[in-house]
């Protein structure tokens, strides 16, 4: 049911954390203040998706009158912020090349880059805030002592962990001996069920240790040695260095226009803003000959869904050539949103079939699951969306230990996120050029895509989206971006509709259930699509006002029902 709220709202993955968020905005908070305090409820209640050990990408926009921590703003703020991690000083360019554990780059110490996640949500609340830390952080603390109820989403993603750990009679003994917190804490030993209670009070240990001391709380002192520890223990090169050398970096955002609306997403190291910047490009170009049609067909029509992958299929043969973290290697960013070059690859599109594997890209080749979405509107119309990771469920599965015990998070395994096997797709079925190779302190490419969209007066967020699953993040965000902007959905049906998915390389194009086995389908394959069954492609968070055209009429949120969360507000 879709709900409207007259003043503010968040949309969260988990209604806990949705709740928190909405309580901070309550005490006079604003948006960034809010997504903080949702940020690290999440770490709390959902471990295997995002936390303290992980990180991400966080977009900004606030309007005149806004309040942060020093000034009332004079003119409009729009920022981001990169806080994603970071590859340890000590890594190779070929991290795992020659590494015989098949296991080495998701499971384990050599997977764990340098969590980002404190360091940049001290950075905008520091910044960008109004709350003291320790008001923000008190929410995220006590849900940390009480513990929380697994949910349908938590049990059903928990079951590939379980089956890795406890699968194999040769290996499950020294897998479990190696991940015990997360065996026994997490997962229940293999008997984690919807209504189980999950005790992850340690954490509140470590949110207490950076309320108390800001970063230092996280990286130095007691956590950070337990997290070397635990680290180089299991065979990674993390060190006391790359934790206190972390920074987070402000970047600026990544502008581009979709019907009429100027659009806020991330640059790179963040994939998924330069590729829904040329998607929307591409699909506005064929407007009248191509996408109108396809519209006028009906939504997740064949003809719809072809356009739609098509203009896809560009844009993430670009991200697999071209894209990685620009401040190691340069990123052709203006050739790939050049308007010229995005018209032509907009003409090779056709109606009737796919095309060449290899034609597809707006630059020419060279020669040579576990993520969480945030949203938050406060009552001036403050904005944040918000998207971070541990990567593949539960991270690395290593849970740092202390002189008192376990610290009750997982570290990431965001080093898979790098090419680390050259000529070896990742976790995520995605293939990257070596310009997305590891580097000392490099961060790896992310599919990411949070993403703002002001009214079509240019004053009030319209539109906030973002969404979770690896490369189907992007997918995910741009179709319920675009069943508000060319469907006119409420939020809740934007979020829910059935969703496709190409990411170019592997030549499939994915479809949920709903339009498997259908005429859709059906049309799709006459087309030339080789189509497959992926369930779920993305899980969305997003808000919208009720009117584009100025953001008035209150604010309609939704948390997508693929992953269980609620949103709150008032």
């Amino acid at each position: 049911m879709q709900r409207n709220f007259a003043h503010a709202c968040v949309a969260a993955d988990h209604a806990l954390a949705s709740t928190i968020g909405t309580r901070v905005l309550r005490a006079g908070g604003n948006a960034v203040d809010a997504a903080v305090a949702t940020s690290f409820a999440l770490s709390v209640c959902r471990p295997y998706s995002c936390g303290i050990g992980g990180g991400g990408f966080m977009v900004i926009s606030l309007p005149v009158g806004a309040k942060t921590r020093n000034v009332t703003l004079h003119e409009p703020l729009i920022t981001t912020i990169d806080y994603r991690e970071t590859a340890p000083a000590a890594m190779t360019s070929a991290w795992f090349e020659g590494d015989l554990d098949a296991d080495a780059p998701t499971h384990g110490g050599k997977a764990v880059g340098t969590p980002g996640h404190v360091a940049g949500m001290l950075y905008a609340l520091e910044k960008f805030g109004t709350l003291r830390r320790e008001e923000v952080l008190a929410p995220a603390i006590e849900l940390a002592k009480k513990g929380f109820a697994a949910d349908d989403h938590y049990t059903k993603n928990s079951q590939e962990v379980i089956e890795w750990l406890n699968g194999d009679p040769e290996k499950s003994a020294e897998r479990i001996a190696r991940f015990g917190y997360a065996w026994e804490r997490l997962l229940h030993k293999g008997a984690i069920k919807p209504g189980s209670r999950v005790d992850v009070h340690e954490q509140a240990g470590v949110l207490e240790s950076i309320s108390r001391l800001g970063r230092d709380g996280f990286y130095a002192g007691a956590v950070a040695g337990a997290m070397v520890e635990a680290v180089q223990r299991d065979g990674g090169v993390l060190t006391l260095e790359d934790l206190a050398s972390y920074k987070p970096k402000q970047r600026p955002a990544l502008i581009g226009e979709c019907a009429g609306m100027r659009s806020i997403s991330m640059a790179p190291p963040s994939s998924g803003g330069v590729v829904l910047a040329q998607v929307l490009c591409m699909l506005e170009r064929r407007r009248k000959d191509l996408l109108g049609p396809a519209i006028l067909a009906g939504h997740n029509s064949a003809e719809y869904l072809h356009v739609l992958c098509e203009a896809m299929k560009h844009g993430f043969a670009d991200r697999a050539r071209w894209l990685a973290d620009s401040d190691f290697v340069d990123v052709p960013l203006n050739e790939l949103l050049n308007p010229d070059r995005l018209n032509a690859a907009a003409d090779s599109i056709r109606a009737d079939e796919i095309s060449l594997v290899e034609s597809y890209g707006v630059l020419p080749p060279k020669d040579d699951h576990g993520t969480s979405h945030l949203c938050v509107v406060d009552e001036l119309g403050g904005a944040v969306a918000c998207t971070e990771t541990i990567n593949l469920i539960f991270g690395s599965l290593l849970v740092p230990s202390g002189v008192d015990g376990p610290l009750g998070f997982c570290l990431n395994n965001t080093i898979d996120d790098f090419v680390t096997r050259p000529g070896v797709a990742n976790a995520f079925g995605l293939s990257h050029a070596a310009r997305n190779a590891p580097a000392a302190g490099k961060r790896p490419l992310s599919s990411m895509t949070p993403t703002i969209l002001l009214s079509r007066d240019g004053k009030m967020p319209a539109l906030l989206a973002g969404a979770s699953g690896g490369p189907r993040i992007i997918s995910a965000t741009l179709q319920a971006i675009l069943n508000v902007i060319e469907f006119d959905m409420n939020a809740v049906d934007a979020v829910t509709k059935p969703r496709a998915h190409h990411q170019w390389d592997p030549n499939t194009l994915q479809l949920e259930a709903a339009l498997m086995g259908t005429a859709v389908a059906d049309g799709l394959k006459a087309k030339g699509h080789a189509v497959t069954l992926r369930e779920p492609i993305g899980n969305a968070q997003l808000i919208r006002a009720a009117s584009l055209i100025d953001g008035s009429g209150g604010w309609l949120p939704a948390s997508d029902p693929r992953k269980g969360g609620s949103p709150d507000g008032y």
